[in-house]
């Protein structure tokens, strides 16, 4: 699933803000009643997704420097906050493997958010700052 936008800019002197729009249809892990292979599947293509497209337009974490990293749900209805969270793992594991940073690391701040989007259209964007 190639990403749809990228909007890249400078944050300051030497940090870079980086915003990617994938069309990736998060959905509550706690719901959804499958096959552990049709759900293994689905974890290792949004894990590689979230890597390459983020070696691609990022590239590796700058040593010492923390990031803040705003992973925004866009569906038609929210989910609750835990469900949320839980649903980007994922990508958040693909982000960090980019990054060559651990996801519970200090130096990562994770954020998650919702917007509301048209019936049936899925999308995720990710922002690092």
């Amino acid at each position: 699933m190639p990403y749809r936008g990228v909007d890249l800019a400078k944050a300051g002197e030497d940090r870079t803000v980086i915003s990617l729009l994938l069309a990736i249809r998060i959905e509550s892990e706690a719901n959804l009643h499958e096959h552990r292979m049709v759900k293994a599947n689905r974890v290792k293509l949004q894990r590689s997704i979230a890597r390459t497209t983020i070696v691609q337009k990022f590239g590796r974490a700058l040593p010492g420097v923390n990031y803040t990293v705003i992973l925004t749900r866009i569906a038609p209805r929210p989910l609750d906050t835990d469900n949320l969270a839980r649903s980007f793992k994922a990508i958040r594991d693909g982000i960090a493997d980019a990054l060559g940073i651990d996801d519970g690391s200090k130096r990562l701040t994770w954020s998650y958010a919702q917007e509301k989007g048209p019936p049936k259209r899925y999308a995720i964007r990710i922002e690092i700052q």
